[in-house]
Parts: structure tokens; C-alpha cells; sequence
């Protein structure tokens, strides 16, 4: 059984373009490094995003997916939407109205697939509560 691992929250940075997105990769790749990372990135801030901001979220993305994590997007103002539109990445990312939101979404059941490593199941065959393996 697998602990289950805190949602980290992150504000990002008012500029996510060329000059800022290497130091905010270097700021975000801590969190990335543990097993198994679940990130909220709160976007209500950015005021300015540009191809180098929207490859530095698919780059965190990525690295938190090579350990079995996620990166989620909140708050995303309608400017940025429409950059990630544009560079069509808007489809590759989970996005929510909150940060709030972004964070309960880690914890709900899916809506098919085995139970999450982390929960509690009963085997109805068995009749005993299991550990998901």
C-alpha cells in the first residue's frame, strides 16, 4: 500500500514567458522529484504566458507523470487559456475554476479502473477488506 502523498498547491509566477520559465522550472522541480507528486498550479496570478511559460508546464507535467503524479491547473485567466489554445495544450491539462476544486479532484474515485493504491477495498468474493495492491 502506497502513503498517499499531500496535494502541493503552487502560486505561479505573474510572467511565465522566456526570461522567468527556466527559474520557475528550477523552483517546481523539487516537488517533482518525490514519488509519486500531485500539484496544483494556481494560475489566477500569470499576467503574461508565452510558448516558453507553456512548454515549462508540459515540462512539470511531464517530469510529475514519469513518477506516477500529476500537475493541474487552476484559476487560469482567459488570456493564458487562450495561449494554451493556441499551442493546443489546453486538452493535455486538467483544468479548474479553483484551486480548491483542483485539490479535491486528487481525491475523488474514478470513475472506473481499479481503486486508487491508497484506498481501502472490499473484495465481495472474499467478503474481508483488502489492502489495493
Amino acid at each position: 500500500m502506497y502513503p498517499s502523498r499531500p496535494v502541493i498547491v503552487m502560486q505561479a509566477p505573474a510572467s511565465l514567458n522566456q526570461s522567468e520559465a527556466e527559474k520557475f522550472f528550477l523552483e517546481m522541480k523539487p516537488l517533482l522529484e518525490v514519488e509519486r507528486p500531485r500539484l496544483v498550479l494556481d494560475c489566477s496570478e500569470i499576467q503574461e504566458m508565452d510558448s516558453a511559460g507553456v512548454e515549462t508546464l508540459l515540462r512539470c507535467m511531464e517530469e510529475a507523470m514519469k513518477r506516477d503524479g500529476d500537475l493541474k491547473l487552476a484559476a487560469v485567466a482567459p488570456a493564458s487559456a487562450i495561449v494554451l489554445e493556441m499551442m493546443r495544450a489546453d486538452r493535455l491539462f486538467e483544468v479548474f475554476n479553483s484551486s480548491e476544486e483542483a485539490v479535491r479532484s486528487f481525491h475523488a474515485l474514478p470513475a472506473y479502473g481499479p481503486p486508487p493504491q491508497d484506498q481501502i477495498w472490499i473484495d465481495p468474493a472474499a467478503g474481508e477488506f483488502e489492502a489495493a495492491s
